[in-house]
């Protein structure tokens, strides 16, 4: 049997995932693990909503609430959002470029292992001591003298993870670049494909600085450096400037494939070409550009003076107006279209003003003079969650209705999906509408309790029921895959019927090699053109001939497991565990060990045979 006749079954085995570098794979990975990190970051956050749901609460104690609020931001950015959204791009992008893979199927993999296994060695900090207890931020001035490993475990997992992030983002920037099909120019592209280039660039820009911080700060904790430490002549103020440097950025690397995705949903379910598609396209990249010209807008409280926070001020408000163009564009695409409410169309349509609420407070805080007011309160928690939560969250949940029967085959159950939508819509704005006025009455954040007669108990005992709604919402959701998954009812190329891009141009859920011949793209929404013209499929570019893959590898596996090990024997190194040492070289020796393998192994991949592909096709007919 030929290695492509081994491969071409969906299905697969443990093992196949473990050694896969198959984008499609690896997205459905992404997926999981993601999914996984987010209903962890959802049961922290209804911990905090059940100690705050009554005053003088004793739920958690004031230690363990500082654990669950910092555990609960850094995984649900860097562990849920990020990864879920990198399930899409690799689930997606390529197949709406008319790519066979992307650009380093070895690398995609690698990425992926870094980013679980430090997710996983940063939660089981809960389990060896206790989790970081500084903030997601993880602030200098806190964490440098945070007692126990929890910030230890912060700054080792971050690494690793951030690691992968990295490698991601520059993978998908040469797969755009390099492996568009025939025709499909830059302005040909979807907005998703876009918004994947626009975010993988600024991570390219933004994650280093993180890497400097996070190594800075573990050459303070494990090693006794000075950088953050004021009575040795360092600074805490740097740390904040490097997280910042990343983290406003990162805000938008969020919310631009967010962005991505409704464009999609609104353009295929108005069936109507995207409205002023030059103009998204120039917000989009406008949006990256001026993302990293406002991260000081963080710090308007640390004494920056008047003149770097008017700049920054200023700055902040400007990244308003490409947004503002994106909003009124998604409305002028439904504007005389025929539009159909399906699921993710539900989530479009609350996603407007949800995130237009987030923008409209983001732009008060952006007022350095009332910032002052705001800042360290409960309204920065509610703006921020009305971004993330109204903009990010809710384009996973749409995505994942959208584009799961092109991932898996089947389709979602649309009424558990619109109960979904509507506990889980419902839930949010009863969880951090109210927040708004808790902050400007004077509620700080981070608090893990507060005095009865404050005007805070009515609010908060709302705040927690909503976040029971969102709950139950996640829960439909959860059951709606197990009852789709067991029934397994197959759908075809294009479920929705109104599919306008590449990918619903082949098979649900696709083949290995994506493409039999490489499409040929005669304009914007290429797939919308050949059904207008009749065809059920695309126009090729190529004959059919032998398909090179990549062969699959267990080596990005063993190179992030030895990255795993040798992080534990650093963080324990410093307590003089006899132990520790032998850890790290065994660590090392395994990361640097497998990454000479690959170095020496004469991996070529393999071919598909067009006879192969020819056959395939007319027992397909049959």
């Amino acid at each position: 049997m030929s290695t492509y006749a081994q491969k071409k079954g969906f299905g697969g085995t443990i093992w196949d995932y473990l050694t896969t570098v198959d984008h499609k794979k690896i997205a459905i990975l992404y997926l999981m693990a993601g999914g996984l990190f987010f209903l962890v970051g959802g049961m922290e956050a209804v911990f905090i909503r059940i100690q705050l749901a009554v005053p003088n609460n004793d739920f958690v104690s004031a230690g363990t609430f500082n654990e669950i609020i910092t555990m609960h931001g850094t995984t649900m950015i860097f562990l849920a959002a990020m990864p879920l959204l990198f399930a899409f791009m690799n689930a997606v992008m390529p197949l709406q470029i008319g790519a066979r893979d992307v650009a380093f199927p070895f690398l995609n993999a690698l990425g992926f292992w870094l980013f679980f296994f430090g997710g996983v060695f940063l939660n089981l900090s809960w389990f060896l001591g206790g989790a970081p207890d500084a903030g997601w931020t993880s602030y200098a001035s806190l964490a440098v003298h945070s007692k126990g490993h929890g910030v230890d475990f912060y700054v080792l997992g971050l690494q690793i993870s951030g690691l992968g992030t990295l490698i991601g983002g520059i993978n998908f920037l040469a797969t755009v670049i390099t492996m568009r099909a025939p025709g499909m120019t830059y302005m040909r592209m979807p907005l998703f494909t876009w918004t994947t280039f626009v975010a993988s660039a600024m991570i390219l820009f933004a994650f280093p600085p993180l890497t400097v911080g996070l190594t800075l700060m573990m050459f303070d904790r494990l090693f006794g450096a000075n950088f953050f430490e004021v009575a040795m002549g360092g600074n805490t103020i740097i740390w904040e400037h490097l997280f910042w440097v990343f983290g406003h950025p990162e805000v938008y690397i969020l919310i631009l494939p967010a962005f991505g995705i409704f464009s999609e949903i609104f353009s295929t379910f108005s069936r109507k070409r995207l409205f002023g598609y030059s103009s998204m396209v120039f917000a989009t990249v406008l949006i990256g550009f001026l993302g990293f010209m406002v991260w000081a807008h963080h710090m308007f409280t640390t004494g920056l003076g008047p003149v770097a926070n008017a700049i920054f001020a200023v700055a902040t408000m400007a990244i308003g107006i490409p947004t503002g163009i994106k909003i009124f564009n998604w409305l002028f695409t439904m504007w005389g279209g025929s539009v159909k409410f399906t699921t993710p169309m539900y989530y479009a349509f609350g996603f407007i003003p949800s995130f237009v609420c987030g923008g409209v407070t983001g732009v008060m805080v952006a007022t350095a003079a009332a910032d002052y007011q705001y800042h360290d309160t409960y309204f920065v928690v509610a703006h921020f969650h009305y971004v993330i939560v109204g903009g990010v969250v809710l384009a996973l949940l749409a995505g994942t209705h959208y584009w799961w029967p092109k991932m898996f085959g089947t389709m979602l159950n649309e009424t558990l999906g619109k109960i979904t939508f509507w506990l889980f819509f419902i839930g949010f704005h009863l969880t951090f509408f109210i927040q708004h006025f808790l902050g400007v009455w004077g509620m700080p954040r981070r608090v893990f309790t507060y005095l009865p007669g404050q005007g805070f108990d009515t609010s908060n005992m709302v705040s927690s029921i909503g976040a029971g709604f969102m709950s139950a919402g996640v829960i439909v959701l959860l059951l709606n895959v197990v009852i789709t998954q067991v029934k397994n009812v197959k759908v075809g190329n294009d479920p929705w019927e109104d599919g306008r891009t590449l990918e619903w141009a082949i098979s649900s859920p696709p083949p290995y090699y994506n493409f039999k011949q490489l499409p040929l793209v005669r304009g914007l929404d290429a797939y919308w053109i050949e059904k207008m013209e009749g065809k059920k499929a695309m126009t090729p570019a190529e004959p059919v001939g032998d398909i090179h893959m990549p062969n699959s590898s267990f080596i990005p596996f063993m190179i992030t497991l030895g990255l795993f090990i040798a992080a534990f024997g650093a963080l324990y190194h410093a307590d003089d565990k006899s132990w520790a040492l032998p850890v790290l070289i065994i660590g090392l020796l395994v990361t640097f060990g497998s990454m000479l393998v690959r170095s020496v192994k004469d991996d070529h991949g393999y071919h598909i045979h067009k006879e192969e592909l020819m056959d395939e096709e007319k027992g397909a007919e049959a």
